[in-house]
């Protein structure tokens, strides 16, 4: 895992198309208990080579419940994005994940971690990849039936504060989704 992980590290496939250049910023270990695969690092983490180091981590780790030390303690919680360098923006925001990344190195990764009990989708990239034909034609809907990818699988829209239009559209959300996420997280962690 580790030589692995050095490999990832030091990749430069796709650097010509990044705007910053490659830093490849993910997180593993052969006892992860929990994989989250999310979309792309943004530019702070890209900065600061801390995955999820940003308001959005922030409104993760209170959506598991799960303190800085136990997000970041690689045999508890492995952090795998879907692409592993900063995009670059796009006129709304980042954008997409670059999609090199997942078929050279995911497969690999989730070979090594033999542990892990629960797969945590954020965003409709990692959706539609690990659920393919299971994903509904909308994050809300794929999102809204999440019972139906347990226990392997437990979808989430992305954690940006900027969703936070989409959660108080959507109050099944905070009341039935995080209740499950957080009792899914414990239950793991706790064992």
């Amino acid at each position: 895992m580790k030589r692995l992980l050095e490999e990832i590290k030091a990749c430069q496939v796709c650097i010509d198309k990044l705007p910053m250049g490659a830093n490849p910023i993910v997180t593993g270990s052969p006892r992860s208990k929990i994989v989250i695969i999310g979309q792309a690092p943004g530019k702070i983490v890209h900065e600061s080579g801390i995955p999820w180091n940003d308001k959005s981590g922030d409104n993760l780790r209170k959506w598991l419940d799960v303190d800085s030390a136990t997000f970041y303690d690689p045999d508890k919680i492995a952090l795998v994005p879907m692409g592993f360098c900063y995009p670059g923006r796009g006129k709304s925001g980042d954008l997409p994940p670059r999609p090199e990344c997942a078929p050279l190195w995911h497969r690999q990764l989730m070979e090594m971690m033999k542990e892990v009990q629960l797969s945590i989708l954020v965003g409709s990239y990692a959706q539609a990849y690990y659920l393919e034909s299971r994903s509904r034609k909308t994050l809300t809907e794929t999102v809204k039936n999440f019972h139906e990818y347990l226990p392997e699988y437990l979808p989430l829209p992305h954690p940006s504060p900027r969703n936070n239009i989409w959660q108080a559209k959507n109050p099944w959300f905070g009341e039935e989704v995080l209740p499950t996420l957080k009792m899914q997280v414990r239950k793991i962690l706790d064992e």
